[in-house]
């Protein structure tokens, strides 16, 4: 299961509450993945105040806590499948989305845009 950059903020705050039950039952199987594009959205956050946290400690914090990992396809796969999304213009949403295309999992995600383009993308 890969997370979306919100699902990982919400997670690392303890917000729990804001996932659908189906979506903590994905949370408890695991494993958690996330695209690298994910830890550059977090910092960018955290650069603009809109997380208190830079991304290397919320990351690190949720590696331990719930055993999240960072995915590690090659960039090159990862951009070449992203290249192929016309659907939107969002750089990380393209990345993250490939990312979990690539590894063949689900992405937890309540991004609309995403949910409606990716059939490996889930809410539920």
């Amino acid at each position: 299961m890969y997370l979306d950059t919100h699902a990982v903020v919400w997670l690392y705050a303890g917000e729990v509450r804001r996932f659908p039950s189906a979506a903590r039952r994905h949370l408890e199987r695991g494993p958690l993945l996330i695209s690298p594009a994910v830890v550059l959205e977090v910092e960018f956050l955290f650069e603009i105040g809109r997380v208190t946290d830079p991304a290397a400690t919320m990351i690190s914090a949720l590696a331990a806590d719930v055993d999240l990992g960072v995915c590690d396809l090659p960039f090159a796969k990862v951009v070449a499948e992203a290249c192929s999304f016309t659907w939107t213009r969002d750089p990380f949403d393209r990345l993250i989305v490939a990312q979990a295309m690539l590894g063949g999992a689900l992405l937890l995600t309540k991004d609309e845009t995403i949910l409606a383009h990716c059939a490996r993308a889930t809410w539920a």
